[in-house]
Parts: structure tokens; C-alpha cells; sequence
């Protein structure tokens, strides 16, 4: 990835403004350009000797010495791990009326949207006697983490477990860290509830994704964890990875808009600046061939930035970004698809026709009425997705990521003999004769058992 300084000088930034400019028409873009895609997502450091044996300790002992370590990294003396049902109950009745129906509207919509993707289990006959198929069933038990200090930790929880709750999953756990009271944020603790959360569990950082991989009296050991949290967390993750299965690689939220003559300055300002302001290393990135809108679009940037709370971390993030004056729409796209952004905004006339051309985006916003707020809480779409131009091979959040699935294959004598000696011959063909034994075996008896046959219908005539 390029370095801060780098990309300031390769968007070529100007005094005063927030957004360095790109001209695909400049020597030097193609350059530029590269150091803005070359965003691959932190990977896991190696776990260092403390956080190896928080792992062994949570590993080896037992509900006491779990509850240990979450005392001593919260700061709490809480007296026991599970959030009990009243806590739960009481939690929820202290968020507001108005805020736990729109988390409710939007566990409801996300929860039709993933319905409707549910991969079925199959099964075919073939003639001379095979019988294959697929099963498809839930994972047993997932469990999702979710960091206390995230300020969008309640749209989270219910993006990552509304899809395990439409497979089935029997049991959903979400750990996430106390406070000093002993207390998990009411918001939190409602958005468990919509989204199907079965249980809740007080801990967090690497003790807590420990606990799930390997469970103890309390804690049930889980299958997959999802949920993304620091460096410790991350690299905790990786250490358990094979014990249970994980989600994609975390990494900085990004936005990618194309934008037309039709667009509105303000509204491109507005969403660019939603996305900057959401974390550290947030990606913001225009494409525009409309000339007008490179400074209109800065001019609007600074105008509402002052008015903006927390507006010196969208700062940050824009201080990263570029806009990039394009010669057509056509190449704005083009552009869009090698970057492979989390969210590609078509701020243009025709977006369901620009669209048939995006190879590479997670979630793609249609039109000028789509914000990236509308896609990130309650648009039905899962927003837990790739990152770091990931886009080009992975998928969204989905509920194929909370299913297993296996195969199955039956053949009869027939289709045995029918099939039989090509199997032989590629088993030979890979050095493998044992596998070829293993079918030549029944393929004599097949063949024994038909010349007996063959014999008993000679010997009644």
C-alpha cells in the first residue's frame, strides 16, 4: 500500500483542497492510479508469547479462569459471563421507543432480503442405477463478535447474524466486551435481540475469540466466528483458524462513486464524506468525466465538513482520497471495475444501464435517491462486505456462508460396469493403483455374477 505521503503527491492535492484530481489523460496516471488500488487488507500479525498463552489459559482452564482474564482486560469485577434474560429484557426496554422500531424495520428487511438466497439440497437418478446429490444444512453453532468501542457495533451485530438466524442456525452466541460497570451498551443487547441472537456473552479481545473457538462449561465452542475487532483480535482469529472456520479479512470501509452531469455536488459531497467519517483509513474515491463537478464537488466537501462533528476523522480519510476526471462514462466504469470497491455508488442518468457493465463491487448503489447510508442499515442487502479490491473474488455476507454442504453418490452394479473401467484407467493414469484395485475387485464380481446368470437362463432352456 502507499504510503500517506505517497498519495498526496500521486493525487496531485492542491493547497486548501481535501480531494487531490487525477486525469486519465496525465503521463503519469496509470502510476497514480496503481498506488490507489494497492490496498490489500492488514493481514494478522504473529501472535506474540501474551497473547499465545491468553489463548493456552482460555485453551486449558476452565469458567473461572475465563472470567479472570475478562475481569482483568475490562476493568469490571463482573460476577458471571452470560448476560441473564432480565438484564437482557432490561437492557432492551432502555433504548428508545423510536430507535429499537428501526433496528426492527431493519433486522425485517435484511431478514426477506436473505430469504429469498436459501440454496436448496438436491438429488438426480441416472439410468443403470446412480443416485447423487447435495445436502445442504446449517452450521450447529456460530458465534459473532462485536467490539464495544464501534460506534456502528448495533448495525453489525445485525448484519452478521441475521443470515445465520434465516438458515437456522441452532444456536447464535455474540460476545463483546463490559464496561467498567460490568455493563453491554443497551443498543447492543437490542440488536442481538431483533436479529436472533440466542445468547450473549461478556467478554471481548482475543480471550473472547479463544473462548469460542474452544468453549468450556459456559461457553459453547462454535463453529465459525464472525465479526471483525482490532490487531489482537485479528490475529487471534488467524491462530484458531482450522479449530473453526472464520469470515473473510477485515479492512477500512471504501466507497467508489461515478458520477455524471447529472449528479448533485452536495449529495457526492455528502456521500463521500459519510464514509470518511466512519472509521481510520476509510477509502473515498470519485470518477467523474463532468469537469464541472471536480471543483463543486471540493467546494461542498470543505462547506460541510465545518458543520460535521468528528469531521477531522473524514478529514483523514479524504486526505487519502481522489477524485479522477475520466474522458467518458465508459471509462469511469472501467476504472470502477479494476479498483473493486466495497461500495460502488452510479450517480448517473442511466444507472441500470451503467450497471450491466460492473464486473467488481460488493454492494453497487443505483442512482441519485441511494445513499451509502441507505445500503450500510436497512436497504436488505447484508452490508459486511469485501474490502481492499477483495470485490474481484469474494462475495458479500450471505447465508451460504452459514451452510454446509456435502455431497453423496450411490452406484449400483450397472452403472459400475459402465463407468468402471474409465475410473480404472485414471486411477493408472495418476499412479494410483490401489484405487484401481479397489474397483477392478468389483467389477470381477459384477462380471462373475452376470456369467452365472447367463449360465442358469442356458441351463432352463
Amino acid at each position: 500500500m502507499a504510503s500517506r505521503s505517497t498519495a498526496r503527491t500521486a493525487t496531485g492535492k492542491s493547497a486548501g483542497k481535501l480531494l487531490g484530481v487525477l486525469k486519465t489523460s496525465d503521463p503519469s496516471f496509470e502510476e497514480s492510479f496503481r498506488a490507489l488500488c494497492d490496498r490489500p487488507a492488514p493481514l494478522p500479525g504473529a501472535a506474540d508469547k501474551d497473547l499465545l498463552k491468553t489463548i493456552r489459559r482460555v485453551r486449558d482452564g476452565d469458567e473461572d479462569e475465563l472470567l479472570a482474564i475478562v475481569r482483568k482486560s475490562s476493568g469490571s469485577r463482573i460476577d458471571a459471563l452470560e448476560v441473564a434474560r432480565d438484564e437482557w429484557d432490561d437492557a432492551c426496554e432502555q433504548v428508545d421507543p423510536a430507535a429499537r422500531a428501526a433496528l426492527g424495520k431493519a433486522a425485517m428487511r435484511v431478514r426477506e432480503f436473505h430469504r429469498k438466497r436459501i440454496p436448496s439440497s438436491w438429488e438426480m437418478k441416472e439410468e443403470g442405477g446412480a443416485f447423487l446429490g447435495h445436502k445442504v444444512r446449517p452450521l450447529e453453532r456460530v458465534g459473532v463478535f462485536a467490539c464495544a468501542d464501534d460506534r456502528r457495533s448495533p448495525s453489525r451485530v445485525v448484519m452478521n447474524t441475521i443470515p445465520a438466524s434465516v438458515v437456522e442456525v441452532p444456536e447464535i452466541v455474540l460476545a463483546t466486551p463490559p464496561d467498567s460497570n460490568g455493563q453491554i451498551a443497551p443498543k447492543i443487547l437490542m440488536a442481538a435481540r431483533v436479529a436472533g441472537v440466542h445468547r450473549v456473552f461478556k467478554m471481548g479481545g482475543p480471550e473472547a475469540i479463544a473462548a469460542l473457538a474452544y468453549g468450556n462449561d459456559v461457553v459453547p465452542a462454535v463453529d465459525k466466528i464472525i465479526g471483525h475487532g482490532d490487531a489482537a483480535v485479528a490475529t487471534a482469529k488467524a491462530s484458531v483458524y482450522g479449530v473453526v472456520d472464520l469470515d473473510g479479512p477485515g479492512g477500512p470501509g471504501e466507497i467508489c462513486i461515478v458520477a455524471d452531469r447529472s449528479a448533485t455536488p452536495a449529495w457526492l459531497a455528502a456521500d463521500l464524506i459519510s464514509q470518511a467519517e466512519q472509521e481510520p483509513g476509510s477509502r473515498v474515491l470519485l470518477l467523474t468525466h463532468t469537469r464541472a463537478l471536480v471543483t463543486r464537488v471540493q467546494e461542498q466537501l470543505t462547506k460541510q465538513l465545518k458543520a460535521l462533528a468528528g469531521g477531522k476523522l473524514a478529514k483523514t480519510a479524504l486526505a487519502t482520497g481522489a477524485i479522477v476526471l475520466t474522458r467518458n462514462l465508459e471509462e469511469s466504469i472501467t476504472l470502477a471495475n479494476r479498483y473493486a470497491p466495497e461500495h460502488l455508488a452510479l450517480a448517473v442518468e442511466d444507472p441500470e444501464g451503467a450497471v450491466k457493465t460492473v464486473t467488481n463491487a460488493g454492494l453497487i448503489l443505483l442512482g441519485h435517491y441511494t445513499p451509502i447510508a441507505a445500503g450500510d442499515y436497512l436497504a436488505g442487502p447484508n452490508s459486511v462486505l469485501p474490502t481492499g479490491g477483495t470485490a474481484r473474488f469474494l462475495s458479500p455476507l450471505g447465508v451460504e456462508d452459514f451452510l454446509k454442504r456435502t455431497s453423496f453418490v450411490r452406484f449400483d452394479p450397472p452403472k459400475l460396469r459402465e463407468l468402471g473401467v474409465e475410473v480404472t484407467r485414471l486411477a493408472e493414469l495418476d499412479g494410483l493403483t490401489g484405487h484401481a484395485s479397489s474397483v477392478d475387485l468389483r467389477l470381477q464380481k459384477i462380471r462373475r455374477v452376470r456369467r452365472e446368470r447367463e449360465a442358469a437362463r442356458e441351463a432352463e432352456v
